[in-house]
């Protein structure tokens, strides 16, 4: 069994070495064939010549340099492309997911499960990340129907035929976990440990977490457009509600005068939900648009390497 290693890297020049060197020691340990697809998300540090030199070095590396950041689940899905393993792993290229530990990954398939994730007991993560990892936790429940019980992480091995589900994919707005539970829903957890960070800092800005979560709920779910018709059902029903609540008031206590206020406030309320579900509205047309004009998934300038599929 050959088993195909993604890596997407963003300034990672520093860690990447001890990252590949892992994955190296874990595989002649575990013995099957493997090879190594290192995606260059457009990083400004020094990341693509760290991956040109191990590319040189290694007949079973793969570099690939993309042309602008695209966003860590366009580089997993490039890098995807590209292999031809019967079983795919993609993890960080920081080194906090255990190569060392994808055994447990492997092992699980070989339960007959589609997809493994890795989960982990405490996440070596700042609380800004944590928080963030919790958002996309319910995010990915409540939109993508994803199970309670499953954890969803970076550190995930797959068997080919839902690699190669998930690769019909082509538009421009990837997000692989909805992909995979789009794909199958025999998916099981393993606990590996989580390291802390040794160089750097995250990648992840809140504009670049919001938009990750934003991509998820509109890419691969009508949810928030059934929620948005709940919600103008809500606010009709209300603003009828309270109409008749002011006719009665009117009827009953005749020297009650119609408050300017109260009649603002439910303007502006309901104003603001119209406004936010058009926007909703538009942000799915917009998409639409965008896909019917064929903007790219990802661009590569560059390929180094021996291998290529």
């Amino acid at each position: 069994m050959k088993i195909s290693f993604v890596i997407p890297c963003y300034r990672s020049e520093k860690t990447l070495p001890d990252v590949v060197e892992e994955i190296k020691t874990t595989m002649a340990t575990i013995g099957n064939e493997f090879e190594i697809i290192l995606v260059n998300d457009c990083s400004p540090d020094k990341t693509f010549e760290v991956i040109k030199k191990l590319a040189s070095e290694n007949d079973n590396i793969l570099g690939i340099d993309l042309a602008k950041n695209f966003g860590q689940h366009c580089a997993l899905m490039a890098g995807m492309r590209h292999t031809s393993g019967d079983v795919v792993v993609c993890l960080d290229d920081d080194g906090q997911t255990p190569a060392d530990e994808v055994g447990k990954l492997l092992d699980k398939l070989d339960e007959g499960y589609d997809v493994c994730y890795a989960s982990y007991g405490k996440k070596q993560h700042s609380g800004f990340r944590n928080f963030g990892s919790k958002v996309n936790e319910l995010m990915t429940r409540i939109m993508l129907g994803k199970p309670k019980e499953l954890k969803v992480s970076s550190y995930f091995a797959a068997k080919r035929f839902i690699v190669d589900d998930m690769l019909r994919y082509e538009q421009s707005y990837a997000y692989v976990i909805g992909l995979v539970l789009r794909a199958t829903k025999n998916v099981a957890n393993v606990e590996v440990n989580h390291r802390a960070r040794s160089v750097g800092e995250s990648g992840y800005t809140l504009a670049k977490l919001f938009s990750l979560w934003f991509n998820g709920f509109t890419a691969f779910s009508i949810k928030p457009l059934r929620i948005a018709t709940g919600i103008g059902i809500f606010c009709a029903c209300s603003g009828f509600l309270y109409g008749i609540y002011t006719i009665i008031k009117k009827l009953v206590l005749v020297d009650v005068q119609a408050g300017f206020s109260a009649l603002m406030s439910v303007l502006v309320f309901i104003g603001g939900m119209i406004m936010l579900m058009l926007g909703l509205i538009g942000e799915y047309i917009g998409r639409i648009y965008i896909c019917m004009n064929n903007s790219p998934q990802y661009v590569i300038r560059e390929k180094v390497g021996k291998i290529d599929n």
